[in-house]
């Protein structure tokens, strides 16, 4: 069984950038099953990590930073019946101020294809900073 098939959308969405807005909404408040619902089982993701090819790997991808994420504000959305583009700005528990952007396509209400842009470096030295202390333990 799926997450698609676990909890179908709430309402039939009409646009691409309805359906994006409640995808948003869905991860951003934490809830990635609602937002998976959203998320075509033959997704592809392009992120700054590399290609993601369906639904199981976009989750695997966006399970641990939904759980991160303590503040997201939508800054822009723009789309029509078959793409939107959003950006945003969300703090996590490691970074603040991490801003991003996403170029979603829509087929049959769900999302196919989306592109995720967001600077990875200020994640990347979060990382190296947790893991200097421990070196530094080990000496």
């Amino acid at each position: 069984m799926t997450d698609q098939d676990a909890a179908a959308p709430d309402t039939a969405l009409e646009t691409a950038l309805e359906t994006a807005l409640a995808y948003h909404l869905a991860w951003t408040e934490g809830d990635l099953t609602k937002a998976m619902t959203y998320v075509a089982d033959d997704i592809v993701c392009l992120a700054p990590s590399g290609r993601l090819d369906g639904a199981e790997a976009f989750r695997a991808f966006m399970g641990p930073f939904t759980q991160m994420v303590t503040r997201s504000e939508l800054l822009a959305a723009f789309g029509d019946e078959t793409t939107a583009v959003l950006m945003y700005d969300t703090d996590t528990i490691p970074v603040s101020g991490a801003p991003g952007a996403e170029c979603l396509t829509v087929v049959d209400g769900r999302i196919a294809h989306l592109r995720i842009i967001f600077d990875s470096a200020p994640f990347e030295a979060a990382r190296q900073a947790r893991a200097e202390p421990m070196a530094a333990d080990g000496d």
